[in-house]
């Protein structure tokens, strides 16, 4: 049995667990199994770039970072368009038969599940594998890197309280998570943020002056907001995403965290200051959390290319590992419910999501 192998999109922490997961189920599994490995995700299965792996290719990086496959993005909307008389699926598709594969792993998030449609759709045996930072993929309760991300951001909101204690500021950490809040949700809770803005619910800039004045007035000298990059003004709220991106430009922003780091201090006099963990939310070595999960999901993916269960992707409900059909769920996002419990205990503790 042939399987290619390709990581797509943003890298996150414990893609190589996944890797070493699968690889080690398929060769004590799968009698005659080769491996492939598709060099830079589908811009690899395009070009045709890959290697047949060895089983000790697999060893040794269960807590390395990053993806020893190297990625890419490929956005979605293009890979049906044709060019010089072929689309990227048609190529991908040629590759793949090139290749004699017998399935196809494809590791990523939203977009990479898109396009793993398209490949089934086209007759391919594809198997998906969630992964991302945002933990927004459909019909799973949690993506691998997710955890390993929280980790991380919650140490910055950590590392920032004492200078803000210090100097008597407001703090505003913006966390990565451009559609959906789930990582602000975690890292605001855990890092025991006064103030957390997400994406899913529009804030009112004067209510969160008001929760900074509020602290300041029962003496408590400093704040600290845990907002998401994808967190929008009450105004935006019902501005498509292009009018909400020109409507920032012709004002300089990009995020709306600088913005109100300057409406904080503007309308209150508190001093504030910006910290942008950015792209480190995303390196490092996977948390234990994350190594344990990806070694399950990548040996239940071992299992079911196994079973020859394809069309589908891996995913977790409560403990237990499952799978979905890719078609049923690629396209959809898993948005942060406003009735969530996180979300209650945290109000009721004096969390201000800026809503009220």
């Amino acid at each position: 049995m042939k399987i290619g192998i390709l990581t797509s999109g943003g890298d996150c922490p414990a893609l190589n667990a996944v890797i070493r997961g699968f690889a080690k189920y398929a060769y004590n599994n799968i009698k005659g199994v080769e491996i492939y490995g598709i060099a830079d995700g589908y811009g690899g299965l395009i070009s045709g770039e890959y290697k047949k792996m060895k089983p000790e290719d697999f060893s040794g990086i269960l807590n390395i970072g990053g993806t020893i496959l190297g990625t890419s993005r490929q956005p979605f909307k293009k890979m049906t368009v044709e060019e010089n008389n072929s689309t990227k699926v048609e190529k991908m598709k040629h590759n793949y038969r090139k290749m004699g594969l017998d399935a196809l792993l494809t590791l990523g998030g939203a977009g990479t599940h898109k396009s793993a449609a398209l490949l089934v759709a086209e007759g391919l045996n594809v198997i998906g594998l969630p992964k991302t930072i945002d933990n927004d993929i459909f019909g799973t309760d949690v993506t691998f890197g997710f955890h390993s991300a929280v980790d991380v951001a919650t140490e910055c909101i950590d590392r920032v309280h004492t200078t803000a204690a210090s100097h008597g500021r407001t703090m505003l950490v913006e966390i990565m998570g451009n559609k959906v809040g789930w990582l602000t949700l975690y890292a605001g809770i855990g890092g025991g943020a006064d103030i957390i803005l997400l994406p899913e619910i529009p804030y009112d800039t004067d209510a969160v002056c008001k929760k900074v004045l509020a602290r300041a007035e029962a003496g408590k000298a400093f704040s600290i907001i845990a907002i998401a990059e994808g967190a929008m003004e009450k105004e935006e709220a019902g501005l498509k995403k292009k009018e909400r991106a020109q409507k920032r430009q012709e004002v300089g922003d990009t995020t709306l965290t600088n913005r109100l780091a300057r409406e904080i201090n503007r309308r209150t006099g508190v001093e504030t200051r910006v910290m942008i963990p950015g792209h480190i939310q995303r390196g490092g070595s996977p948390s234990a959390y994350d190594r344990v999960l990806s070694t399950q999901v990548g040996a239940y993916a071992g299992y079911l290319c196994k079973e020859g269960m394809f069309g589908t992707t891996v995913a977790i409900r409560g403990e237990k590992l499952t799978h979905n059909n890719i078609a049923d769920i690629a396209g959809k996002t898993k948005w942060v419910p406003l009735d969530h419990p996180m979300i209650a205990s945290a109000r009721s503790i004096g969390v201000s999501f800026g809503d009220e």
